[in-house]
């Protein structure tokens, strides 16, 4: 009897670093239900990328910061389990969805805060919440923060803030889900090039270059540094670590 790939749920995985993730985690022998919120083609094509890597992939759509609508986007889940993945669970849920807002502390508004904290926070905290019924015991949970929530960097006080919450959460998540053999990690990137918030760091010839200079390793980070650390967490090799920051920047501000 062939045994079946396990399957991870990774949220926010149609571009930049969430598809990075995907493709490393299908390299590493992982089928991968990803999720986006409005570039639907993007997600397709990535599915397909995944599928070309061997193994079976989907896409659903969830916007993350909307917490009423999970109960229909877990049924939506379960379904496509059954009917495309032949399996009643997942095995590893990746909490990567996020935007980035950067303001400075004394201009935020409370919109843009109540933005934060329901896709950052929030959002992760109930998606999680009601993953639980469909995660395998002996699976786990990634969740992202930033290197903003350890060195500070002005404009970011209310989206580091949500990623300090998250670093919290993630020893709770540890500490409660141990029972059910399910461990839990937090992978904090560095600066990194990708369209995310923008695409500044990438696109900031200046930006760029100073927080190069500020890297033990001399450049900016790539969604190829992350990507692998995400993936090596959803692995039989990581299943030792738990309840652990780990900081992918290339030692930045040291």
């Amino acid at each position: 009897m062939e045994t079946k790939n396990k399957i991870v749920l990774v949220t926010g995985g149609s571009r930049g670093l969430g598809k990075n993730a995907a493709i490393h985690l299908a390299k590493k022998g992982l089928d991968v239900i990803l999720t986006y919120q409005s570039k639907k083609e993007d997600a397709e094509e990535t599915v397909e990328e995944l599928k070309t890597i061997g193994v079976n992939a989907a896409a659903l759509q969830l916007n993350v910061g909307d917490v009423k609508t999970f109960d229909a986007f877990f049924a939506e889940v379960k379904s496509l389990l059954q009917t495309t993945f032949q399996s009643e669970k997942i095995d590893y849920l990746v909490n990567n969805a996020g935007i980035g807002i950067h303001a400075p502390f004394a201009e935020t508004t409370e919109e843009q805060f109540d933005s934060l904290v329901n896709i950052q926070f929030k959002g992760v905290f109930f998606l999680t919440q009601k993953a639980l019924a469909l995660l395998n015991d002996g699976g786990g949970i990634v969740n992202v923060s930033t290197g903003l929530a350890r060195f500070a960097l002005p404009g970011y006080a209310a989206y580091a803030s949500m990623k300090g919450a998250m670093e919290t959460l993630t020893k709770y998540q540890a500490k409660e889900l141990g029972a059910r053999g399910i461990n839990v990690n937090i992978v904090a990137p560095g600066a990194i090039e990708t369209d995310f918030g923008g695409g500044v760091v990438r696109d900031n010839e200046e930006m760029n270059k100073g927080i190069a200079s500020q890297t033990a390793l001399g450049r900016v980070g790539l969604p190829d540094d992350i990507g692998p650390v995400v993936a090596f967490l959803c692995t039989e090799e990581a299943k030792w670590i738990n309840a652990q920051r780990i900081e992918a920047s290339g030692g930045m501000f040291l």
